[in-house]
């Protein structure tokens, strides 16, 4: 079995009886862009917490 598929049945496995075609999709979706998040920091690096700070004091008010 693929990974892909290992962790789609995962994810299956997770959610309630009830849930909806809505909610699958949701959480598909939010797990595919933490891999593609864990891949980018992987391959580029990460910021650390001061530069964020001064990246994200640009935008929010103090």
């Amino acid at each position: 079995m693929s990974k892909v598929k290992q962790d789609v049945e995962r994810l299956l496995n997770k959610l309630p009886d009830d849930c909806s075609i809505e909610d699958v999709q949701y959480h598909l979706y939010v797990v595919e862009k933490a891999r593609r998040g864990l891949e980018d920091a992987r391959a580029n690096g990460t910021l650390s917490e001061e530069e964020v700070e001064v990246r994200l004091s640009k935008w929010l008010p103090e």
